[in-house]
């Protein structure tokens, strides 16, 4: 078995050390020119080289600095690409950033290359967001992949941690940089993490003239590139400490260089490059910026912007990704220092939205201000343009004002009888969104149970008095948007169909999780407390139906790797709690 050698030498001095190793002879301005470190520095360093028993009296490397090097040097790396990229959209709808092709060749592609370059064969890359395009790099590069279920709902600290039993001498590397020249050497001597020579106020770190690396409070900082090398100098305290935040949900959506982090200073020293050698491709406008010529530019909602406005890509300015809904991706752009909101359907959309329904919706009702501004809309593709509302806010369910305004312009539309040609049948969409379910049958154990009961109520909501007529039926508190001297505006109109429009006024309830004094003051506030008995117990009856429905959607969507934690549960609990409501109800009748 070899000995472990251990020294401790500085940052400076494995420099000169390494600079000696590669070259075979000492010349101290050649080392200071290649290290860009001082005359005087160099000699200090070969002195304690030479204390340390690493450099011999003949100047040759002594037994021991060899067996240092071989010790430290890189024998893996990790990439990390599993993330949604939600910067990049509209570019990633149909790819992973990390695939994306950059000046001829794909992002990951080429740090694969050039980690092989330097022997390095040993990679793991771990997958999430589509992960199956991944696999060709399989047979390609004989890389290996590790799936990260979690990429959804986590940062990339949780997709180190299930590499921890992999880090031995291992270059971390993230999947959105296009390096110009390799970051990655054959020998390396010391754990770093690459930081950019110029400043910024994007960036919390600051690098002392030892190359500590420690967070700023404020003010410019240096660029964070996010490559680095763990080795034995650290490896141990640094996995040790990757297993403790891995396992704490207060890091669950935490950068993995979190890890790094000592209370304001990193546990490894700063590997300080040229920025402009180490291009980032985080965004739309990063990519066009570099590459205004890559393929992947090239895409469905790109060109839909262009041929609405006849601009060229590089007038689309400003991209911001607008949180992610439930069924949709959508993001910000600007036109002429005006600002749009794109809307690209979401993971299974094609099976539960009908887009050509929704586009008739959108032409009966685009006259009456009732939703946003539509600029653009394919019923083929469901890709959406809006005017973007300035200063709106949605929907305060508690607040009181908020509820008043909002169920008055529900009423409003409901009053317009607006007539379309399909329906949103309650009954059928539950059967519908079972019938997607990979697994037919439900997570729930009592479900066979609870679905006959809801649907026992069929009975009853057919001999309640009742008008049909354009009901929105996704009538929740979000996509009531508020604005100016409160006007509002109704949106995502894609489950909208002919249905009684009280459906509306359950789900708003039941999205916003109300209790059953929340959800009597709401039917009082659309009503204007003239709701008669059966009508109340009718709403009750849909808030049952409902209930089941999106459980059941939730269900559907669960098997595509998306959660939507309490909001499921409490689906399902109004399903069986409603229908007792209902029962108790009619039999005091």
């Amino acid at each position: 078995m070899k000995r472990k050698v251990v020294h401790n030498v500085n940052k400076k001095t494995c420099d000169v050390l390494l600079h000696i190793f590669e070259n075979g002879l000492i010349n101290q301005r050649n080392i200071s020119k290649k290290t860009q470190y001082s005359l005087g520095s160099v000699n200090k360093s070969i002195k304690e080289l030479r204390v340390n028993g690493l450099l011999k009296e003949d100047d040759n490397l002594s037994d021991n600095a060899c067996e240092l090097i071989y010790q430290r040097s890189p024998k893996s790396a990790v990439i990390l690409a599993a993330g949604l990229g939600l910067r990049m959209i509209p570019v990633n709808h149909d790819i992973p950033k990390a695939l994306i092709r950059v000046r001829g060749e794909v992002l990951i592609e080429r740090l694969i290359r050039q980690l092989r370059e330097v022997g390095i064969t040993n990679i793991y890359i771990v997958v999430g967001y589509m992960k199956e395009q991944f696999e060709y790099l399989i047979d390609e590069y004989n890389v290996q992949l590790i799936v990260n279920q979690n990429y959804a709902f986590r940062n990339n600290l949780a997709s180190l941690s299930l590499v921890t039993n992999l880090i031995n001498n291992t270059y971390i590397v993230p999947c959105d940089f296009y390096c110009k020249e390799n970051p990655f050497k054959k020998y390396e001597l010391y754990s770093w993490y690459m930081i950019g020579n110029d400043t910024t106020d994007d960036y919390a770190v600051h690098v002392s003239r030892n190359f500590e690396i420690r967070k700023l409070e404020n003010g410019v900082g240096n660029k964070m590139i996010g490559i680095a090398y763990i080795c034995s100098d650290i490896q141990d305290k640094f996995i040790r400490k990757l297993n403790i935040l891995s396992t704490d949900s207060k890091y669950y959506h935490s950068y993995w260089e979190e890890v790094l982090f000592e209370q304001k200073t990193m546990m490894v020293v700063a590997k300080v490059v040229d920025s402009k050698k180490y291009i980032e491709i985080n965004t739309y406008e990063q990519l066009i910026d570099f590459d205004q010529n890559s393929d992947n530019l090239d895409n469905d909602a790109i060109q839909m912007i262009e041929d609405s406005f006849h601009i060229g890509k590089n007038e689309i300015k400003n991209i911001e990704v607008l949180k992610k809904g439930m069924t949709n991706r959508s993001f910000y752009f600007t036109i002429d220092h005006k600002k749009y909101i794109m809307r690209i359907p979401g993971e299974g959309t094609s099976h539960l939205i009908n887009r050509f329904q929704e586009f008739e919706v959108y032409e009966k009702i685009k006259n009456f201000s009732i939703c946003d501004e539509i600029v653009s809309i394919d019923p083929k593709t469901g890709y959406k343009i809006t005017s973007f509302i300035e200063n709106a806010r949605t929907c305060d369910s508690n607040n009181l004002n908020d509820l008043k305004i909002c169920m008055r312009k529900l009423r409003t539309f409901h009053s317009l009888n607006i007539q379309v040609n399909h329906d949103f049948n309650l009954f059928e969409k539950i059967d519908f969104y079972q019938s997607l379910w990979e697994s037919k049958n439900s997570i729930y154990k009592d479900y066979p149970q609870v679905k006959q009961n809801v649907f026992s109520l069929k009975l009853f909501i057919d001999t309640c008095e009742k008008t049909r007529c354009l009901t929105h039926i996704d009538a929740v508190p979000d996509n009531f948007l508020i604005y100016g001297n409160d006007e509002v505006r109704l949106i995502d109109w894609e489950y909208a169909g002919m249905q009684d429009p009280h459906v509306d006024i359950a789900m708003f309830c039941i999205y916003a999780l109300y209790d059953k004094t929340q959800i009597d003051q709401l039917i009082d506030i659309y009503f204007e407390n003239d709701c008669d008995k059966e009508t109340r117990i009718k709403i009750y009856a849909y808030i049952s139906i409902c209930g089941l429905l999106w459980s059941n959607w939730c269900e559907y969507k669960r098997d595509l790797g998306i959660e939507f934690g309490e909001y499921s549960i409490r689906q399902y609990r109004y399903a069986k709690e409603y229908y007792k409501i209902v029962q108790k109800e009619l039999g005091e009748n």
